[in-house]
């Protein structure tokens, strides 16, 4: 997903030097031999080139701590993969992982990443819904390293003009969206409506946000058979069916979606943060023109799913200890803060949020921080593979107006329950 890529990328904003930090590390479950020494540290592909630089400054600090960069695809199912090949392979090769938030548990229940010590890393200053992403069956087995929340922008230039505020509830989106959006030429509401990992999102989030959900006991009892999923799957299908959801987003990742708000043919569009930049940027048909708020609910505002990554320590790291000692600088205040400002990626440090410097950069950040405290893991699963296609299909079916919604989530509590009895 666009945010897994960008999480891999904020990993490369970590401009700073390292001498003189010193990071408390903790004993673990993973640890092999003497604890300290030269490690790995797998993420997605290094984009922009920052990461390299970064790396030379802690092994001009540490050298007996060197710390080789391990360049996976920029494709975040193309970097499971291969993360899960090597460590069901037990060799070792890489010793911290950069994880998708949706990762955690899966890796957490196969044994592959390695519990951490809660009291090694300062998880009270972060927003506390980003930890609950890093945890498993009770314990920490990771530590949140960039966070993410699904939004609403909008054509504040039309509302204004209609005098009319962004919608709060479902039936004011559906309303503005429905009349407003024809009278300017613009179609009215869109997502990530693809059959991929970010339509398991934008579903998800119609499930929570109608106070239902899609899985309990850590993945292994079905719960999505509720009026509240039916509620939430037929909001997304009734805007398709009634035309204020356009049929070609349908077809929509998060590039398409933020493409087409940002050449003006939408009114509302639901998206990650990252999306604002590109909606400011001098080729946007709509920079100045817009704003971002919470995801609006049945009832008033909305749940949304996290999203952001993890960092963790493989069940086979060779120097655990030193594994550690790098993810508490990563998730450190001072480099929490270059992740936003030269990475614009949603930091987990609860108080930069409020930093009045970083509001007048960030404008979406008192929306960003209410989004991301509402905010729900996505279903935690040890097959959470299995999990999110059969979410992606079924809400694709009802949106495309192959399944009533009713019959659509009595078909997902039925693969739900298949999947949950594998072992």
């Amino acid at each position: 997903m666009r945010w897994m890529r960008a999480a891999g990328r904020g990993l490369l904003a970590l401009a700073v030097v390292l001498t003189g930090y010193v990071a408390s590390g903790a004993p673990g479950d993973g640890d092999r031999g003497g604890g300290r020494g030269p490690m790995t540290l797998a993420t997605a592909g290094d984009l922009t080139g920052y990461l390299g630089p970064v790396l030379e400054g802690w092994n001009r600090a540490r050298p007996a701590e060197r710390v080789t960069l391990v360049e996976l695809p920029d494709s975040a199912d193309e970097t499971r993969a291969q993360m899960i090949t090597d460590l069901r392979s037990g060799a070792g090769r890489f010793d911290v992982l950069n994880i998708d938030v949706a990762w955690t548990s899966e890796f957490a229940a196969a044994r592959w990443i390695a519990p951490l010590e809660r009291g090694a890393f300062p998880l009270r200053s972060f927003l506390p819904p980003v930890v609950d992403t890093a945890t498993y069956d009770g314990k920490l087995y990771a530590v949140p390293y960039v966070t993410n929340a699904g939004m609403l922008f909008y054509r504040k230039d039309v509302l204004d003009r209609e005098g009319e505020r962004p919608p709060r509830t479902w039936a004011e989106l559906e309303r503005q969206a429905r009349t407003i959006a024809p009278q300017y030429g613009l179609g009215g509401y869109a997502g990530q409506f693809l059959p991929y990992e970010g339509l398991t999102v934008n579903a998800a989030e119609a499930v929570y946000s109608a106070g239902g959900t899609i899985l309990g006991d850590e993945g292994e009892r079905v719960t999505v058979d509720s009026e509240a999923a039916r509620s939430g799957l037929g909001f997304l299908a009734r805007g398709v069916r009634d035309g204020w959801i356009p049929r070609e987003a349908l077809s929509y990742k998060e590039e398409e979606s933020r493409q087409a708000f940002q050449e003006g043919g939408l009114l509302f569009l639901r998206n990650w943060p990252y999306a604002y930049a590109g909606a400011s940027g001098a080729d946007s048909k709509v920079a100045g023109k817009f704003a971002a708020v919470p995801l609006p609910g049945p009832d008033g505002p909305g749940t949304s799913v996290l999203g952001g990554s993890n960092l963790a320590v493989s069940a086979h790291a060779r120097h655990p200890e030193s594994a550690r000692d790098l993810i508490a600088y990563l998730t450190s205040d001072a480099v929490q803060r270059r992740v936003l400002t030269e990475g614009a990626l949603p930091p987990v440090r609860a108080a930069l949020y409020g930093d009045p410097a970083l509001v007048r950069a960030f404008p979406y950040l008192p929306a960003l921080r209410a989004s991301v405290l509402a905010a729900a893991p996505r279903p935690k699963s040890r097959h959470y593979e299995q999990v999110s296609l059969a979410v992606q299909a079924v809400a694709h079916d009802a949106m495309a107006g192959h399944q009533t919604p009713e019959a659509a989530v009595r078909r997902l509590a039925g693969e739900l329950a298949e999947i949950t009895r594998r072992r």
